[in-house]
């Protein structure tokens, strides 16, 4: 699979496209192929290194904390979702990666996709949407 990685830290650093192995499916996980992926100021810190303190990502790695795709294989133990369903999420830390073809992410980390939201509308809520709805509890 494809996938844009961050080979080093830095402000300057870039993205590279390269071939990415494919995620594995644990039991409680869902693959998720990616139709849409948000980029937020979090990503950019992360790969900036700012956020090496508390989220210390080895490089090289996938970055991306949004996402909204179609679900193409599920867990052994996986309840809530089933291979085709649309979903949205903001998959836990260090499960990040939404900026490949595919991620793995654990069911509890994922919701159906509202029918009134194309996947680009819903691929750049799940951040930012969880940021306001902190805000305003």
């Amino acid at each position: 699979m494809k996938a844009f990685i961050v080979k080093s830290y830095g402000k300057k650093e870039k993205l590279y496209l390269t071939d990415w192995a494919e995620p594995t499916v644990n039991e409680n996980d869902v693959l998720v192929k990616v139709h849409s992926a948000g980029v937020n100021s979090l990503d950019a810190l992360i790969r900036n290194g700012e956020f090496k303190l508390f989220l210390p990502y080895k490089p090289p790695f996938v970055n991306g904390h949004d996402v909204a795709g179609v679900v193409t294989k599920v867990g052994s133990k996986v309840s809530k979702f089933k291979v085709g369903d649309e979903i949205y999420s903001r998959p836990s830390d260090y499960r990040v990666g939404t900026f490949a073809e595919y991620i793995s992410i654990d069911e509890n980390d994922v919701a159906l996709k509202p029918k009134n939201l194309t996947m680009e509308e819903a691929g750049s809520i799940p951040l930012v949407g969880l940021t306001a709805w902190h805000l305003l509890k």
